[in-house]
């Protein structure tokens, strides 16, 4: 019976060994700086510019849209951006190919002026070539007389 006792002793204080082990790894696991977690960058996201008739002029409202743009385009130097210029279907071929340009170089000087860097668009115009709306009406030409913003690099 003693030596019974003994075997049982024996274990228990094997037993709260161990576990004192276990709680002391557990403490040790809880207590390890877990790895900084990589947010990813949020993805640069661009308003449509649009225009009145036969007009590359930006309006007020755009105007402080491209502020927050050229704001969030100065701490990406790597981005690279095509303005595509647009026109609707009224006009010559080389008129609106023309008018498209200077679209498109209107947002860019903008941007610019605000201090975002000029190496970060290219321009190019389409014309009427590529309408948004098919429609030939006010409203479908409306919606052709833009500028578009398309992120080439990230």
């Amino acid at each position: 019976m003693i030596i019974a006792g003994l075997f049982a002793g024996g274990c228990a204080k094997k037993q709260a060994v161990e576990q004192k082990e276990t709680t002391a790894q557990a403490q040790q696991e809880a207590k390890a700086p877990e790895p900084p977690v990589q947010k990813p960058e949020p993805k640069l996201e661009f308003k449509t510019v649009y225009f009145d008739l036969d007009s590359y002029e930006l309006k007020d409202e755009y105007r402080k849209i491209l502020s927050v743009i050229s704001v969030a385009l100065r701490g990406k130097p790597s981005v690279t951006i095509r303005l595509e210029g647009h026109c609707d279907e009224r006009g010559t071929i080389e008129y609106n190919l023309a008018l498209g340009e200077k679209r498109a170089n209107a947002v860019k000087g903008y941007l610019v002026n605000l201090g975002t860097s000029g190496a970060a668009f290219k321009t190019t115009s389409y014309g009427k070539e590529r309408p948004a709306a098919l429609g030939h009406d006010e409203a479908s030409w409306a919606k052709n007389r833009r500028v578009e913003f398309i992120i080439e690099k990230q």
